[in-house]
């Protein structure tokens, strides 16, 4: 259930995963290598994203990642 602070919807970590359809795994590693950022952390210091991040989040999931792989002739 999103959070509402001084007047601003945030989700948390579970919920953008659902949303996006990915992992919690998958979402942390976007963290730490720098791909998206939480816009916000709680108290507690867990992280809680907006509703741009949320989309930005989306998107990237949804992008398609191409690595080619040469083999020797």
């Amino acid at each position: 259930m999103p959070v509402e602070i001084n007047g601003k919807t945030y989700y948390r970590t579970i919920e953008v995963c659902r949303e996006a359809q990915i992992s919690r795994a998958t979402i942390f590693r976007w963290l730490r290598k720098g791909i998206i950022a939480a816009s916000y952390r709680d108290r507690r210091g867990w992280k809680l994203f907006d509703e741009d991040d949320l989309n930005r989040i989306k998107a990237e999931a949804t992008r398609l990642h191409v690595q080619r792989r040469w083999t020797a002739g």
